[in-house]
């Protein structure tokens, strides 16, 4: 199966090595820059260096399988890496945050058959070209429409999942299952964010962070009912189950990039609340005010993560 990988931070780097030591024929997909980059060096993923192969500038056989695993930001650039590869049928897996760029890809490769997905319980870290994790976690994806018969798509990756190793399961209700990633990231990511923090810091019943977390939860909780999006209370405690397993030590993937004064996603999450929230008449005022602490953050020189 040829498979090809957009995206070699924490999570690519991750999930392509599993792939890459269960002999998947993967190639990286690159901008002549970062692919340079990535002939001359290595990735070492928990202490173990992986090679991972470059696809070859004018190279335009179609691709079975494309993982996307970029930051939304970098969504755009990534559809113009692929799109030469892109054919009738290829299987796209976005692992973004968000709730929004699988609608994106859908609309850039009809011609695709772009499933929804969400990672849940990785605690990756990339530094450099080391990355490190306890957990990889468990990729869940699915169709769009609720209820339907899995596809030969479904089949599809679900086979390359279990040849990898990779942790994956099919969900029938992938639209609430996008909405309580959104949820998650919204919460932990942002205050992780503007904290400095790791999963530390949220994980006794007690931690002031914890319940900013949840405050910003509760808004998306708010806002995904009105869209008919049934989020609820178990939905909370269902990551707050999640949360107790993450290595206390790791830090979210946004947490990691406010350190090192990168652009945060914060338009993909409390941009979007808010935006939503001012749809349906719904007041998001711990969102707004992340927002504003990490609009000021960005750019800003790197801080030093906070230890707890």
């Amino acid at each position: 199966m040829r498979v090809h990988l957009v995206g070699l931070g924490a999570v690519g780097a991750g999930y392509g090595s599993r792939m890459l030591a269960a002999g998947v024929d993967l190639k990286v997909v690159a901008d002549p820059e970062r692919a340079a980059k990535y002939r001359r060096e290595a990735s070492v993923v928990n202490g173990v260096e992986y090679h991972f192969p470059v696809l070859a500038t004018g190279d335009r056989t179609p691709a079975e399988v494309v993982v996307v695993a970029v930051k939304y930001p970098a969504l755009a650039e990534a559809i113009e890496l692929i799109a030469p590869n892109i054919a009738e049928g290829t299987v796209i897996l976005s692992l973004l945050n968000g709730i929004d760029s699988e609608r994106v890809l859908a609309k850039a490769f009809p011609q695709a058959q772009v499933l929804l997905s969400v990672t849940v319980g990785i605690d990756a870290v990339r530094v450099g070209r080391q990355v490190r994790y306890t957990s990889l976690g468990r990729i869940i994806f699915g169709e769009a429409t609720n209820g339907v018969e899995p596809t030969a798509a479904v089949a599809k990756l679900a086979g390359l999942l279990a040849e990898s190793g990779i942790d994956a399961s099919v969900a029938p209700d992938m639209l609430h299952q996008l909405w309580w990633k959104f949820l998650i990231n919204v919460g932990v990511n942002q205050v992780s964010a503007v904290l400095g923090a790791p999963y530390l810091a949220f994980q006794t019943p007690d931690a002031p962070a914890r319940e900013a977390m949840i405050s910003a939860q509760r808004e998306v909780i708010a806002v995904a009912n009105a869209e008919g999006i049934g989020l609820g209370e178990r939905d909370l405690e269902a990551w707050l189950e999640v949360l107790a397993k993450l290595g206390p030590d790791n830090y979210t993937s946004m947490a990691q990039d406010a350190l090192a004064g990168r652009e945060t996603e914060v338009d993909v999450f409390a941009g979007r609340v808010c935006e939503l929230g001012r749809k349906h008449d719904i007041a998001t005022p711990v969102n707004e005010l992340l927002r504003q602490l990490l609009k000021a953050a960005t750019n800003s020189p790197p801080r030093t993560a906070r230890h707890t």
